[in-house]
């Protein structure tokens, strides 16, 4: 099986078991609730899992002040939370600093503590982060299921709606920056555009189109919603290319808001 498929069906199974630290509660809690002084957790439930198993998480740096995500193979147990949140104090590689990927938190932030329970996650760091570098945090923890607010050094719990500011107009999530891609291409992620709608094109390195559609997310125009698109496109030859995300401008017809995804594409 080939690793990335072997990586999505272990990290499906390790979020079954349990993301973060080992006390888990049973229960989840609705967006908005806070922290209370007595949390009561169960024992995670028992599964056949192995000590160790391939996996992919995201973790989200910044371009142009706003979300971008990038893709990270990692080899845990069934704290994949804390993985991740390693992923993302190590900072953007120099492929993605290519790509105009950079991070806001501080360079040498060390993760202290991390806890999961009642769909709240709890982050100690040894640096505090600004509202931007928070963003960062939020994003990554929330990709999992079993969170959906974090807490940062004991400040108030924010979601992703709560830090809107900074995502992108189209928060491409899959593929990320170098990925190896072959038609047809699947996108995902979620947008805020107008009337829900966007197109994207694969490019080749000499920027000649491929392939192209227009793709509609399940809401936009104020309100975010996610997409999930297949690209068909027709490499001439295998190497470097593109994905390029766009808005057409309604005054205009002009591109607005695009984003350039570095790849490698497969012939």
């Amino acid at each position: 099986m080939p690793f990335r498929a072997l990586a999505v069906s272990c990290l499906t199974l390790l979020l079954l078991v349990g993301c973060g630290s080992e006390d888990q509660s049973s229960e989840e809690a609705a967006p908005g609730d806070t922290m209370s002084s007595t949390t009561i957790t169960e024992p995670a439930p028992t599964a056949t899992v192995p000590d160790t198993a391939p996996a992919i998480v995201t973790v989200y740096f910044l371009r142009d002040g706003k979300m971008a995500a990038a893709s990270r193979g990692v080899v845990v147990g069934p704290e994949i939370g804390r993985a991740a949140m390693m992923e993302l104090l190590e900072g953007p590689g120099r492929p993605e600093q290519a790509a105009g990927l950079r991070t806001s938190i501080p360079s040498g932030t060390h993760l202290e503590g991390l806890s999961i329970a009642k769909g709240l996650a709890e982050v100690e760091l040894s640096e505090s982060l600004d509202r931007e570098a928070s963003a960062q945090v939020v994003h990554t923890l929330t990709q999992f299921p079993t969170v959906r607010m974090v807490s940062i050094d004991h400040m108030q719990p924010r979601g992703r709606v709560d830090l809107e500011e900074f995502s992108p107009s189209v928060l491409v999530e899959s593929p990320t920056v170098g990925e190896q891609v072959s038609s047809p291409l699947r996108i995902t992620g979620t947008a805020n555009t107008f009337e829900a709608t966007f197109n994207v094109e694969v490019v080749d390195a000499q920027g000649r189109v491929l392939g192209k559609r227009f793709v509609s997310a399940t809401s936009g125009s104020g309100t975010r919603g996610t997409f999930d698109a297949e690209v068909p496109f027709k490499p001439n030859v295998g190497g470097p290319g593109k994905l390029l995300v766009f808005e057409l401008s309604a005054e205009d017809g002009s591109r607005i808001h695009e984003v350039e995804i570095p790849l490698q594409i497969m012939p």
